[in-house]
């Protein structure tokens, strides 16, 4: 089959499976991991078997990117506790746990082919929690899981490379510490280098689509020298997306980080369908070459039962060690806020005159951030509940399908490994995916953050009020370039900086000023149509210059989005 015609049917599949799978109730990764496997028997389709490296290398790094950018850094900081604790210590004690059993119940192979194996299986994917991010649980359950995701997949390969040279010469423990150290520690050097450097080049670019165009090396620029020194790719990728995530609000123009948005989802959509899609592919040809060498399924099947029933149970145990030490970590936060409370008091007492202005505001933040703290610790804890889904959302994906491809050819009994990792990984999600829902609403862990959100955006509408109103204030006062403004243009800026002014009219009363905004949004919705409809209209008769169409229409899409923020 042509590779045009594969490509187009592969993204015609992945569109639909996406349309279709909300209506019939099942998450687009499994819709699309069925997709493939029924894909793959279509006479004239061709084996697929994409070399590793384009997973590790060409793949993984932009939807790492994709995720890591829009991760809040301040998010990430409270749960990098948590993050850390799963995205190492459980990885590391899962290949280890898989490479004991290994080592003791499977023949034939040995405690290094077994931690191999499990430092392929171990890692949480980012894709996979696409899933999580749909049943409604709470926004931390989701921060730690997508954190936790971003980080194991080094943990995982460095422990995996040791495990193969283990095969053939002795590695020891401190060997692997110090390598995953390094790995670590240059990675994230290397992250905040790039990251660094590629905000302040695109802060130069006044030119939307120039700037969106670099962004889409940025990932790569990481990986590839972090790569090159021994280090860890993905990790510098992650950090290049915290680092621009951070600071490109401050210096990127809004008109530059909408453009970069847009395709961004754009490219993660396709780049996550596909990765679900090819695990799809190729599940059916390896189950053929496996029957082909004359395989024991069984031995198949009952190994890959073992390694999924090992990472649960080792997620599991962790887990409760985990929220066990949360509570500590609170237990212990209240008992430093007595002091919190005696260096506020110094700020308000004529002691801290003493201090510099700079001085100042940086306690002042500080005590802030640490108040914002406790109250999210407290408000937004990790219980029992939130710990089963923990444990079960841990779904494998695309990074234990490159992992396992990693091999080289004369590891001992290298295609049942492989076998066994695609077959864990697809059975986690068909399982562990499919059920997560249910689990979800079974244990009652949506949470309805209507109200909570209302406030804090209505307290957030406020501050931004209370600043157009400061600085329209000012320029009364002062005017621009020495030049008094008219009343009339201070009052019009003053109005239009209320980011709610598109919904203050509507009242505060719940469900009567919900009822009116729907009102306004769909009687706005029909203007809107009629208006582009007249456009069009006016471009067909040719009596209006085809710039100033393009112009008006461009308006009408702007009124046509603002509804879709409101709706």
């Amino acid at each position: 089959m042509d590779l045009t015609i594969l490509g187009v049917l592969a993204l015609t599949v992945i569109v639909a499976a996406s349309a279709l799978a909300p209506k019939v109730g099942v998450a687009a990764p499994l819709v699309l991991i069925a997709s493939g496997v029924v894909l793959a028997l279509v006479p004239g389709v061709p084996r697929i078997e994409p070399e590793p490296e384009l997973i590790l290398a060409g793949v993984l790094p932009p939807l790492l990117y994709a995720a890591s950018v829009n991760m809040p850094a301040m998010d990430f900081r409270r749960d990098l506790k948590s993050i850390g604790w799963l995205s190492i210590v459980v990885v590391v004690s899962s290949a280890l746990a898989i490479g004991w059993v290994v080592d003791v119940f499977v023949p034939g192979l040995g405690f290094a082919q077994g931690v191999a194996l499990g430092a392929i299986v171990s890692p949480t994917d980012a894709v996979a929690t696409s899933i999580v991010k749909r049943t409604g649980v709470a926004p931390r359950l989701v921060t730690v899981l997508e954190g936790e995701s971003m980080i194991n997949d080094a943990s995982a390969l460095v422990l995996l490379r040791s495990a193969v040279a283990a095969t053939g010469v002795s590695v020891s423990v401190l060997d692997v510490s110090v390598d995953f150290v390094v790995a670590i520690a240059v990675a994230a050097l290397v992250g905040l280098l790039v990251g660094a450097v590629s905000v302040a080049v695109r802060a130069r670019l006044h030119d939307a689509t120039l700037n969106t165009a670099i962004s889409f090396a940025v990932p790569f620029i990481a990986y590839a020298p972090a790569e090159h020194l021994g280090a860890s790719g993905l990790v510098a990728v992650v950090t290049t997306g915290l680092v621009t995530g951070y600071w490109g609000p401050s210096v990127l123009r809004a008109q530059d980080r909408i453009a970069e948005a847009a395709n961004w989802r754009t490219i993660a959509f396709l780049l996550e369908g596909g990765v679900f899609l090819l695990m799809g592919l190729e599940l059916g040809p390896l189950l053929e070459d496996f029957r082909a060498e004359d395989g024991d399924v069984r031995r198949l099947v009952v190994l890959s039962a073992m390694c999924l029933g090992i990472l649960l149970l080792v997620r599991g145990l962790y887990v409760v060690v985990l929220l066990w030490s949360l509570v500590l970590d609170r237990k212990d936060m209240r008992r430093r806020e007595p002091r919190i409370n005696r260096v506020r008091d110094y700020l308000a007492s004529d002691e801290s005159s003493s201090l510099s202005d700079r001085r100042l505001q940086r306690i002042h933040l500080m005590v802030a951030r640490r108040e914002a703290d406790m109250r999210f610790y407290e408000e937004e804890r990790l219980d029992r509940r939130a710990g089963a889904i923990l444990v079960w959302a841990g779904m494998r994906g695309s990074v234990t399908l490159a992992a396992a491809q990693t091999l080289p050819t004369g590891f001992a009994q290298r295609e049942l490994l492989v076998l066994v990792a695609f077959t864990v990984a697809v059975a986690s999600l068909l399982i562990q995916g499919g059920t997560l829902a249910w689990v979800v609403r079974r244990l009652g862990v949506q949470v309805d953050r209507r109200e909570s959100d209302a406030q804090q955006l209505a307290a957030l509408a406020a501050m931004l009020a209370d600043v157009a109103t400061s600085r329209c204030a000012e320029v009364t006062d002062d005017g621009i370039d020495g030049r008094a403004l008219e009343p009339l243009v201070v009052d019009r800026v003053q109005d239009d900086s209320h980011v709610d002014r598109s919904t203050r009219w509507a009242g505060a009363d719940g469900d009567e000023s919900r009822r009116r905004l729907h009102d306004y949004v769909e009687l706005r919705r029909a203007v809107l149509v009629d208006q582009r409809d007249a456009l069009i209209d006016a471009r067909s008769s040719g009596r209006f210059d085809s710039e100033n169409l393009t112009r008006m229409l461009r308006r009408v899409d702007a009124g046509d989005i603002a509804m879709d923020r409101l709706d």
